[in-house]
């Protein structure tokens, strides 16, 4: 009494030693059926059934341990409610689902520490691959990633000798595009509200604005530039500051969020949009 049965693990679940008797056929051959490896017809209609019986559920984490494999793709980005990352999460779950295996989301808060953390941990075999976005990129984050034992892509701008698999936009190109619409429907007096310029996207949108109002002939007005952060409260306060001292006929905001924090702001000043100020945002999500 007291003794466990034969073929059951030690808390009682079956185990490949319990397919395989129930089967009628050798561990070898219950094993190679149960990994997906496959065997001959019969063989394979014997272990499915016999697994069924006995209520067999394979034990993931010794799996992966002899795989290598966790089926898991981790995903590391900077706020989970900026509606930017959840188009991003959106589309890259539904490539990771088609190949069988799952996202793991972590939120990093823009922390430097955080991330590069994340990433030695992660990396350590705990998923078999890593999706990152920074908005700040240092030494530690390259090193980081050119040392992982598994794949990983940043998502956003990195150096171009950068040894990195990399997806990124255009941001200055696409402040640009914003400048020259806004000068076509008549403004001049165009105001720039940002998020932190010691972050990527930051630094290049700022440079972006500048370089596309002098390519237009336009002086700027440092009273039009504001800096904040990249989400709403943040972009509505730094609008609210811009507005106090200067008369701004068009407002670019670096993020969606900014544009409707600005856009607040406005209608709070009693100032019209677009008839007083026009108001244009960048990431393209569902707010705009």
């Amino acid at each position: 009494m007291g003794r466990k049965r034969l073929h059951e693990s030690t808390d009682g679940r079956p185990t490949v030693h319990t397919v395989a008797a129930r089967a009628g056929v050798s561990i070898a051959s219950a094993s190679r059926v149960l990994n997906g490896i496959g065997g001959s017809e019969e063989t394979i209609r014997k272990v499915r059934a016999a697994a069924a019986e006995v209520g067999y559920v394979p034990n993931a984490i010794a799996r992966s341990l002899q795989s290598q494999r966790t089926g898991l793709v981790a995903l590391a980005v900077e706020d989970i409610g900026n509606p930017v990352y959840v188009s991003m999460m959106r589309a890259i779950e539904a490539v990771v689902a088609a190949s069988g295996r799952q996202l793991l989301v972590h939120a990093t808060g823009g922390q430097i520490a955080n991330e590069t953390s994340l990433l030695r941990r992660l990396a350590n075999r705990y998923v078999d691959g890593m999706i990152v976005s920074p908005i700040r990129v240092t030494d530690d984050h390259l090193a980081a990633v050119v040392q992982s034992p598994v794949p990983v892509v940043v998502v956003g701008q990195l150096g171009a000798d950068a040894p990195v698999d990399n997806v990124r936009t255009d941001s200055r190109q696409g402040v640009a595009l914003a400048v020259d619409h806004l000068v076509a429907t008549g403004r001049r007096r165009i105001g720039f509200v940002n998020g932190p310029l010691d972050t990527v996207p930051g630094a290049a949108r700022d440079a972006g604005f500048r370089s596309a109002l002098a390519g237009h002939g336009i002086v700027l007005d440092e009273r039009l530039v504001e800096v904040g952060d990249f989400q709403y409260s943040a972009g509505r306060a730094a609008a609210e500051r811009l507005l106090a001292r200067a008369r701004p006929d068009a407002l670019v905001c670096a993020n969606d969020l900014i544009a409707v924090g600005a856009l607040h702001a406005l209608l709070a000043a009693g100032r019209r949009v677009p008839e007083d100020v026009a108001v244009v945002g960048m990431d393209d999500t569902e707010l705009a």
